[in-house]
């Protein structure tokens, strides 16, 4: 699977652009504040229907404008995909399959699977767990419907839940009721979690490897509160009177974490920046190579800023890696156009160039 084509109309700094890439590598350069990282999201958004870099549409507009439409035409082992999203500043969103617009929008995570990599990835090790939850749904919902409706379920019923807590001499049956809705949909997000954080473990470690050159052994913990519990019901029973006292959930999935280590030490505080981004890279390598197992979907992978806080030497293993590798199409960003010529043409020449200058994009030559 790949894009084949892109049609963008007043998106973020891009007003608009068609353009056709590679079926392989897509290189796209330019200066900071240009609008590449703008571009590179427009793809993310395509397969996610809604951008990589903020939680609302408000920012998705190109100023002044009052709607933003995107278009995308991908070639896939069963023919052609036509997919199409425009948003109107009304908080209108509809998002079209050849043609056909989705009952609901959520139907279309997993159809063109995605995984981003950008230099805000670095919450993923010094931010609270909440980053690393989204991560692993972001990721999961991708290969598995039911495993998104369970958290739109669950969170739906957990707010509830909090809602009771607060209240004074709430009915003991209408808690219990709530929270009974609650015990499966808590042990499906902790299998599926706890499922997939195995395989990423495994993965991450190997991919890390390579990228180091085996200078250092990396480890994802995941922990939750349903490990070695008595199923939801009993971490819920357990933590009953916590609750109560608290006015909220104090015990569950909602507290999920992954736990990032290097050489048996958290990562967070014991390794450098350039450590950091080979870590972060490793995971997106494994979250890559996990989906396209479970999903049998070659991901698109986007490679934003690539070489922040990584040296050239690591920057021609990974390319190598995932040229050589059983990878897809792949786009990568950076500033600095002659390296990344030097670099990627000195690997493959299956590669299409581009340039971003004040929102405008324009092909390149055929090679890098």
């Amino acid at each position: 699977m790949y894009l084949s084509r892109i049609i963008v109309s007043n998106f973020k700094n891009i007003t608009g652009a068609d353009i056709t890439f590679s079926p392989k590598i897509n290189c796209i350069c330019g200066d900071n504040g240009e609008g590449k990282t703008n571009f590179l999201d427009a793809v993310y958004y395509l397969s996610m229907t809604k951008s990589f870099l903020s939680t609302s549409d408000r920012y998705t507009f190109t100023y002044g404008e009052t709607e933003t439409v995107l278009h995308g035409d991908y070639v896939t082992d069963s023919g052609a995909e036509d997919i199409a999203v425009a948003v109107k500043n009304d908080g209108t969103k509809t998002v079209r399959r050849n043609g056909k617009a989705y009952k609901r929008i959520s139907e279309h995570i997993g159809k063109i699977p995605v995984v981003m990599t950008a230099p805000s990835d670095v919450a993923l090790i010094h931010d609270s767990g909440e980053e690393r939850r989204r991560f692993l749904n972001m990721m999961i919902s991708q290969m598995d419907q039911e495993y998104l409706r369970a958290v739109v379920s669950y969170n739906r019923l957990l707010r509830q839940r909090n809602s009771l807590l607060k209240q004074d001499n709430v009915p003991d049956i209408l808690l219990d009721t709530v929270s009974e809705r609650m015990y499966g949909l808590a042990e499906y997000i902790y299998r599926a979690r706890n499922r997939t954080s195995e395989m990423l473990n495994e993965r991450a470690a190997s991919f890390y490897s390579l990228i180091s050159d085996g200078k250092e052994a990396v480890e994802i913990r995941y922990r939750s509160d349903l490990s070695g519990a008595d199923g939801a019901a009993g971490v819920f029973a357990a933590s009953l009177q916590k609750d109560k006292v608290m006015g909220y959930t104090t015990a569950g999935v909602q507290r999920d974490d992954l736990e990032l280590f290097m050489d048996g030490y958290p990562v967070r505080r014991c390794s450098s920046q350039g450590q950091q981004k080979s870590f972060l890279l490793a995971l997106k390598m494994a979250q890559y190579s996990v989906m396209r197992q479970v999903s049998g979907l070659q991901p698109i992978l986007l490679f934003d800023d690539l070489f922040d806080k990584l040296d050239a030497g690591r920057v021609a293993s990974l390319i190598r890696m995932v040229v050589e590798g059983d990878f897809g199409q792949i786009f990568i960003t950076d500033t600095d156009e002659a390296r990344l010529r030097d670099i990627v043409g000195g690997i493959t020449d299956q590669c299409k160039y581009f340039s971003v200058c004040r929102g405008q994009v324009q092909s390149g030559s055929e090679n890098c």
